[in-house]
């Protein structure tokens, strides 16, 4: 039985409009499992960047309860939310958000730097040691704007598991990227994975999704659908591609 790292029950958010109310999400229930590679899909404007903002405390929920730990982020002091962001909690995002002005390895170590739990040699071995994992160890004294997208990208991978969190949430993490760094990106996520890390993704990517052992269908602010599938086997990805198709046709995507 998998343990449960994160719970919504009865999540909803809403926007006051010209009088009214726009409804975002309406009654979420669903469980994020320890280990797990879950992925949210759905149409544009169906909530599921939403969802993963307000299951990640980005965002606050109208109503309804996110239980992380004992706690419920929808009522948690905004200290409370970033303490959390920053210890248990890693983000990675479509716009890769690094500091112009810091080097890629300086944009990777300072989350470390922050976190009291680790001296200053321990969050360097570790900062170098993630590098090398992402292949951008040559390029560490390089600014964002000298090097490609797809190096951007996995130095903010990087940095969002420097502080080894418990859960990374990540919004549409290969969107700005080519074919070729949407793999090489593809693949760390898929390592970090299969290493323990639980994974929770927004994406619209098939190849995105094909990395996934869950797969939840969202649509006007509900979720709809939900796809078992085993861990990911590049030997076997035309047959998940296949199932995962018939499935996304089912849902009407």
């Amino acid at each position: 039985m998998k343990n449960t790292i994160l719970s919504a029950k009865g999540l909803c958010k809403s926007f006051a409009h010209n009088g009214g109310q726009i409804h975002i999400l309406s009654h979420v229930d669903f469980e994020l499992y320890e280990g797990d590679f879950t992925v949210i899909m759905g149409a544009s404007g169906s909530g599921k960047s939403t969802l993963l903002y307000a299951l990640s405390g980005m965002d606050r929920a109208t109503a309804g309860q996110v239980m992380y730990n004992g706690s419920d982020l929808v009522t948690m002091s905004e200290k409370g939310l970033a303490k959390l962001r920053h210890t248990d909690f890693g983000f990675i995002f479509q716009q890769m958000h690094l500091v112009s002005n810091l080097t890629l390895f300086e944009n990777i170590a300072v989350p470390g730097y922050l976190n009291k739990d680790k001296s200053s040699s321990e969050v360097k071995e570790r900062a170098e040691k993630l590098m090398e994992q992402m292949s951008i160890s040559h390029i560490k004294t390089h600014l964002p704007s000298q090097v490609s997208g797809g190096e951007q990208q996995r130095c903010a991978i990087a940095r969002a598991v420097i502080n080894s969190p418990k859960l990374l949430f990540a919004d549409e993490p290969t969107g700005a990227l080519n074919r070729k760094n949407t793999t090489e990106v593809l693949n760390l996520l898929t390592e970090l994975n299969q290493s323990g890390q639980s994974i929770l993704m927004v994406t619209h990517d098939m190849r995105a999704a094909l990395r996934a052992n869950r797969i939840l269908y969202i649509e006007d602010g509900k979720i709809i659908g939900e796809l078992p599938l085993p861990p990911y086997n590049p030997d076997e990805e035309k047959s998940r591609e296949t199932q995962v198709n018939a499935w996304l046709s089912s849902m009407e995507w």
